[in-house]
């Protein structure tokens, strides 16, 4: 159960958080204390789930795989139900990106685990991975280039200190390879010939980019790449990590042995056998396309690097997301001062409607803050139906730090700014973010309305009142009257909002 320790001494309490990795092949979960900028790692979880292997053509989980997933789920809610919101950070990967919103699953494993699921983006995967295995090496000025092998993708990052400079995910991991080549647990030479072939298909458009990043040492993170290291080192193919000699000798020992289930190697466990052999031409095409010799090994991967994230965010103030918004601001030159006009005013009327409204997430300020700041981000693009452009743009763009469902509510918070208030768009999102989300917006299309106009004038705080979906504006005596675009605004809003059931007065 989270505690807090020292709380009797000069010292900062403790911080006790918890990751969890829901990977196409593994779901982990690690629990960590946090204390002064250092991470302890006190209890871990893993559980070969496969994921992936339940994916089907029209991108719904097998209800087997589906309910092995969530009895792990709840397993892992056992330990941490008790952890208090905002202390668990759950990441979905490839198989997860791929799911059909509607087979409900997401909602079910959230429900399952306790506490909320982020489905992350394959760019942003990589940015975490590269974070974690930043931390577990030691320090050094040199790039690094970091591979890491799931079940369903493989990201790649080059990388010096702990800033990710290139990263990609790729569309290959262990399980996909093992599915479509070694499906029947037949392991031939034309077979791992024919995986190693589609994997450097999948390297190939970023190879020359990634061959001239100028990196001096490689890193793999995974499961599955620990688990090559362990057999060719028990073997004593290769003592330190991997190196091509020894990865090219272990492929040659997989075709001899014929069928996965005759693969007789020291260092490799039965569960990971069914998955191994994709695994390991994965790896091959990876070294073969981008040069690599010898390969270091890291303990830390994608879970690590959600718990320094976390740190970030909790202990240091870091938020990546910040450094996103202000960069998109930059790159697609919206008005920085009107944009704080905005943000300030909205926020004002955040403060009034939080506690009637329920906005009570930590994150609910920050989402209209960042949307208030980008909401012209689509002028970049044109001025007609701008607010479309800057939707699209926010949900298809990769966001780092942001997790899908969260550029998807920041890009309904874009689109609904203005004009016709985008219903359809909010019940679309998940189910625990529609009725929050849709009340953000509502209190952002007020602050945009306000600063219409784009006057560096003071515009009056106006008092607002809430009472369910029925919400009261009262300005200062006089000022609608003095200011009648405003209060024509007002009436035409008043008539857009009554679509979304919302009931708009103002005086």
């Amino acid at each position: 159960m989270p505690e807090e320790v020292n709380q009797a001494t000069d010292n900062p309490p403790r911080e006790i958080v918890a990751a969890v990795d829901l990977g196409s092949n593994s779901f982990h979960m690690i629990v960590a204390q946090l204390d002064d900028g250092h991470m302890r790692i006190t209890d871990r979880l893993r559980e070969m789930v496969r994921l992936g292997e339940g994916l089907d053509d029209d991108k719904s989980l097998t209800p087997e795989v589906a309910e092995r997933a969530l009895a792990c789920l709840e397993r892992f809610g056992q330990r941490l139900r008790a952890f208090p919101a905002g202390s668990v950070r759950a990441v979905g990967t490839n198989t997860l990106r791929q799911l059909r919103p509607d087979t409900g699953f997401v909602e079910r494993a959230e429900a399952a685990l306790g506490h909320p699921i982020d489905v992350i983006a394959g760019r942003e995967e990589a940015r975490l991975i590269y974070l974690g295995v930043a931390h577990g090496l030691a320090a050094g000025a040199e790039r690094r280039l970091v591979v890491d092998i799931g079940g369903g993708s493989t990201e790649i990052i080059v990388g010096q200190g702990f800033s990710p400079r290139l990263r990609e995910s790729l569309h290959m991991g262990c399980v996909s390879l093992s599915r479509k080549y070694f499906a029947d647990g037949r392991i031939t030479a034309r077979a791992m010939q024919k995986a190693e072939l589609a994997g450097a298909l999948e390297v190939r458009p970023v190879r020359e980019l990634f061959r001239r990043a100028g990196w001096r040492k490689a890193v793999g993170s995974s499961g599955t790449i620990r688990s090559i290291a362990a057999v060719v080192n028990a073997e004593g193919w290769c003592d330190d990590g991997i190196s091509a000699d020894s990865l090219a000798r272990l492929s040659r020992a997989l075709v001899e042995a014929e069928k996965t289930s005759s693969v007789n190697l020291k260092g490799l466990t039965e569960e990971r056998k069914p998955v191994f052999a994709g695994g390991v031409a994965v790896l091959r095409a990876v070294f073969d396309a981008l040069g690599i010799e010898h390969m270091q090994v890291s303990d830390y991967a994608l879970r690590e690097g959600v718990i320094y994230e976390m740190m970030g965010r909790h202990q240091q103030h870091e938020d990546v997301r910040e450094r996103t918004v202000a960069t998109l601001c930059r790159q697609f030159q919206i008005d920085p001062v009107h944009g704080r006009r905005v943000q300030a005013t909205a926020l004002a009327v955040y403060r009034q409607l939080a506690t009637p409204w329920a906005l009570n997430d930590p994150d609910h300020p920050l989402m209209l803050s960042w949307a208030a700041r980008l909401h012209e981000i689509g002028l970049m693009v044109a001025h007609s139906q701008y607010q479309k452009h800057g939707a699209y743009l926010l949900r298809n763009a990769d966001l780092a730090g942001f997790s899908r469902q969260e550029q998807m509510v920041l890009a309904a918070l874009v689109l609904g700014h203005r004009r016709k208030f985008p219903v359809q768009e909010f019940a679309a999102l998940p189910r625990t973010e529609q009725a929050c989300s849709s009340r953000l917006c509502v209190i952002l299309r007020l602050a945009a309305l306000l600063h219409r106009g784009r006057s560096a004038a003071n515009k009056p705080s106006p008092t607002l009142l809430a009472d369910g979906e029925r919400l009261a504006l009262s300005f200062p005596d006089d000022w609608l009257a003095r200011h009648p675009l405003t209060q024509l605004e007002l009436e035409q809003e008043a008539e857009r909002l009554a679509s979304a059931g919302i009931l708009l007065t103002f005086s």
